[in-house]
């Protein structure tokens, strides 16, 4: 049986060739994406929002009913809540928004905690009530700093490692196509609204992750085809490079948008602005790798001389002493 090759062997397409306007969309896209950030801002969750946090506990079940849980919550009008097992299987943690306005009325928040707990205990009677208390805007301000900090933390301990690697050029490459990928991913939660909570947060790290593996792929290919093709035109070279990686990205990608997509269209609403983000990280991810790190080593003057090792002078005088320079 033969195997079904998705990307044929004698593929040869000029990526390259439209380098430049791709350059100028994507920029443009990267401007736009932060624009909407800063004037439509984050639909920010209770992680980083704030609000009430109910911690209760179903003494006659051994596992907390979580999907029942998040339906019965969710109708209350309080937006999506948050809603995770705590320590014991049929303990939950239950998170929701607070409406405006709440913080400047005393006892608002614990009216609001209490209405979810008597809703609860009607549908589920012998829950016991652990905690009942507010999450100040200042601790989810802590959260989004935090969160921040880990977001570029990840990208630039990623781009000295291929700094360190390859060459710096290489590490300037990838840190502009990471920072090309979280920037989409953001802007499209700020133009779409989508709760941005410390979920999403994990799919932009694993965004982050997916985009280096496919780049470093490709930035290993282009380091043994400088090595091998010393006369090449660098844009021919690493037009030969994506090309002989194409299969594999291909495939790749193919693999994960299999399990993304039915997760995206029929899976519970609490995974859908996670599937979403992974979703689109994988599109721009792909392209970014292409369109984006390759390209910019031209800019960057990469050249075939880039991985020889340099004559030192030792060397130079070893060379003199055998009559070859």
């Amino acid at each position: 049986m033969r195997l079904i090759k998705l990307v044929p062997d004698n593929t040869n397409i000029k990526f390259l060739k439209w380098r430049a306007p791709f350059y100028v969309v994507s920029l443009l896209l990267i401007a736009t994406s932060w624009g909407l950030v800063l004037t439509k801002g984050l639909n920010f969750g209770v992680d980083f929002a704030g609000g009430q946090e109910i911690r209760v506990t179903f003494t006659q079940d051994a596992e907390a009913p979580i999907g029942q849980l998040r339906e019965l919550v969710g109708a209350l009008g309080y937006g999506e809540p948050v809603i995770q097992r705590f320590g014991e299987p049929n303990a939950v943690s239950i998170r929701v928004r607070l409406p405006e306005g709440t913080e400047n009325q005393p006892g608002a928040a614990t009216r609001i905690g209490n209405q979810v707990i008597d809703t609860i205990g009607a549908e589920f009677p012998g829950v016991r009530r652990d905690a009942n208390e507010t999450v100040s805007g200042k601790v989810a301000a802590e959260f989004r700093t935090t969160a921040a900090y880990a977001l570029l933390a990840a990208m630039l301990a990623i781009s000295v490692y291929i700094w360190v690697r390859f060459e710096w050029q290489f590490g300037v490459g990838a840190l502009f196509a990471l920072f090309h990928d979280v920037s989409l991913t953001l802007g499209m939660f700020a133009l779409l609204q989508l709760e941005f909570s410390l979920q999403i947060v994990a799919a932009v790290l694993a965004i982050i992750g997916y985009s280096l593996n496919d780049t470093i792929v490709i930035y290993d290919r282009i380091r043994e085809n400088l090595k091998k093709y010393r006369r090449m035109p660098l844009s021919e070279l690493l037009d030969l490079s994506v090309n002989e990686t194409l299969a594999r990205t291909v495939m790749t990608s193919l693999t994960l948008l299999v399990a993304l997509v039915p997760l995206l269209l029929v899976g519970p609403a609490s995974l859908f602005g996670l599937t979403a983000a992974i979703t689109l990280g994988i599109f721009v991810g792909t392209y970014s790798t292409v369109y984006m790190a390759a390209p910019i080593l031209i800019w960057l003057g990469v050249d075939s001389n880039s991985f020889v090792p340099r004559e030192t002078a030792a060397d130079l005088q070893d060379r003199k002493a055998r009559g070859e320079a």
